[in-house]
């Protein structure tokens, strides 16, 4: 199985960002990155840290990618990172925190909009389509008037940290069920749920 997949987690370099709802892409990869006994390095054509490895024994390979451009501007590092690799977009997998989808929930999706994540569109515009996988993770709408930038852009609750671990692990499931099994398998195994 030569197949390369290219797993984009997006979210903001720095230390200040790391536990905040927008972060949350980095989290997964980074788990992911442990699983297959990778770890991250700064890559030479991309501004982003990657990490190579195989999924499993003579599983397919899996290109980490964590931008490092801030989340707008994840799109240029993917699209680049795409083409180093010569990942074909339908093998692109992004893992982004997610408005609409209360938190708790993680879901798999191919294709369709952004809904107002500029991550996601930069990656579109950058990819030159938008039928690559998308690995959403719930953060739920801002509490009262919040602005939701401001939202995404603070740390979990403490009470959303107590289960932030085994949602962050669930993500990474949802990943690998789509590198291994394709987006519908990964749906119809996690999308209930």
């Amino acid at each position: 199985m030569d197949e390369s997949w290219l797993v984009v987690g997006l979210g903001n370099p720095g230390k200040e960002y790391a536990r905040n709802r927008h972060n949350v892409g980095f989290l997964v990869a980074d788990l992911l990155a442990g699983r297959i006994g990778a770890k991250f390095g700064r890559h030479r054509r991309a501004v982003a840290e990657v990490a190579e490895g195989r999924l499993g024994y003579g599983g397919p390979k899996v290109i980490l990618a964590k931008p490092l451009t801030y989340m707008n501007l994840s799109g240029g590092p993917a699209a680049a990172l795409a083409q180093f690799y010569k990942v074909p977009i339908g093998q692109v997998v992004a893992v982004h925190d997610e408005l609409d989808i209360g938190y708790g929930l993680v879901k798999a999706k191919l294709g369709g909009g952004e809904g107002g994540h500029n991550g996601l569109r930069s990656m579109s515009k950058s990819l030159g389509g938008k039928e690559y996988a998308r690995v959403r993770f719930g953060v739920g709408r801002p509490p009262g008037r919040q602005d939701p930038a401001d939202y995404v852009l603070s740390d979990f609750s403490a009470a959303e940290r107590k289960e932030l671990e085994f949602l962050v692990d669930r993500a990474a499931d949802v990943v690998e069920a789509i590198v291994t099994q394709g987006v519908e398998a990964a749906q119809n195994a996690y999308n209930g749920a």
